[in-house]
């Protein structure tokens, strides 16, 4: 590698919008990030459905009707023999 040519790495401070702080290492001293793993729906397991129009709740009806038809309901065939 040649000298002089890369910046320093050094320990930074992550803000997260949260409020959330946290050490890393980068080569800048500052890091803002908008979601970190204390408010991510991932890690916190807190799920936000954000619904528009009804979109979700007309989504589990139709699934519903779909997975009642193939519970207990099977149809013959029915054939000309």
């Amino acid at each position: 590698m040649k000298k002089d040519i890369h910046p320093p790495f050094q320990k930074a401070i992550v803000h997260c919008a949260c409020g959330s702080e946290f050490e890393a290492f980068s080569t800048v001293k500052e890091i803002r990030v908008e979601i970190c793993s204390q408010c991510h729906p991932l890690f916190t397991g807190q799920q936000k459905i954000v619904d528009s129009g009804g979109r979700v709740e007309r989504f589990r009806r139709k699934f519903q009707k779909i997975e009642g038809n193939s519970k207990g309901s099977k149809r013959k065939k029915q054939g000309n023999n």
